[in-house]
């Protein structure tokens, strides 16, 4: 199979990711988890190492903020044909805990979809942040995108 930028494509998984932007940003597990594929697998900063759809599991993250999250998707690149895809990029999470902690970072995503029943759904989901290798394990959480 070739890869190929198929520039309508690109427009409906975009018009996709920030669907789902919106919705964390709302704190809506509707539209942050209506993007996925009921079988979907996730690879997320919070343990276990890979789960499954969690609508609770999201939902209590939520209540973890107050107010709404902020959740700022930038330099996403798509490269799709007609029935899968992938994309990576970066996210900015960032916003106020309800024990009154800033939290403010960047993650590095990446995206695979598949067309299921003529719509993009997203199978796979991975964000993560770099971390030290001087053996203090530490999460560079103080990066940004040049």
């Amino acid at each position: 199979m070739t890869a190929r930028d198929t520039p309508g494509n690109d427009a409906e998984i975009l018009a996709l990711i920030d669907r789902q932007a919106r919705g964390i940003q709302a704190k809506d597990t509707g539209p942050a988890l209506g993007a996925f594929s009921e079988d979907g697998v996730i690879y997320d900063l919070a343990p276990p190492l890979a789960h499954g759809l969690d609508r609770a599991g999201t939902q209590a993250w939520f209540d973890t903020w107050d107010g709404p999250i902020g959740w700022d998707v930038r330099d996403v690149h798509v490269t799709a044909n007609d029935d899968i895809a992938f994309c990576h990029g970066f996210v900015r999470i960032h916003g106020t805990k309800v024990d009154g902690e800033k939290a403010d970072l960047w993650a590095r995503q990446t995206l695979c979809l598949c067309r299921q029943d003529g719509a993009w759904r997203i199978v796979h989901e991975h964000t993560s942040v770099p971390f030290h290798m001087d053996g203090s394990l530490r999460a560079a959480i103080d990066l940004q995108p040049t």
